[in-house]
C-alpha cells in the first residue's frame, strides 16, 4: 500500500512539474508574458546557480579550518578572476585549479 502510495505521488508530482513546463512551451507564443513579468525572470537562472553554489562555498567547520577552507578561498579566486577577465571560461577554469592547487597545498581530503 505504502508503494502504491508513494509511486502515486511521484507520478503526480511528475506530471505537475511537466505540464508547468509544458504549457508555457507549447503556449508562449500565443500568450506573451507582460514586461512586469518577464523582467524579473531574467534574474532566475543567477539566482538558482548561486542557490546551489554558495552553500557549498560557505566553510562550516570551526577554528582555523574555517579560514584556509580551500572551497571557500578557490571561491573568492574564481570571482577575482571573473573580475578580471569578464569570462565565464575563466571564471570556472580559474576556480577549479584555484581548488586544486589549493586542496593539495592543505592536503585537504574532501
Amino acid at each position: 500500500m505504502a508503494t502504491a502510495y508513494v509511486l502515486g505521488a511521484v507520478l503526480l508530482l511528475s506530471l505537475c512539474s511537466f505540464l508547468t513546463r509544458c504549457v508555457y512551451l507549447m503556449l508562449g507564443h500565443k500568450v506573451p508574458l507582460p514586461d512586469k513579468v518577464r523582467r524579473p525572470l531574467r534574474y532566475a537562472p543567477m539566482a538558482a546557480l548561486v542557490a546551489i553554489i554558495v552553500p557549498e562555498l560557505m566553510p562550516f567547520d570551526e577554528g582555523i579550518r574555517a579560514l584556509v577552507d580551500p572551497r571557500a578561498l578557490a571561491g573568492i579566486i574564481a570571482i577575482l578572476v571573473f573580475a578580471k577577465t569578464r569570462s565565464a571560461m575563466g571564471l570556472i577554469a580559474g576556480g577549479m585549479v584555484a581548488f586544486w592547487v589549493l586542496r593539495f597545498l592543505f592536503n585537504v581530503g574532501f
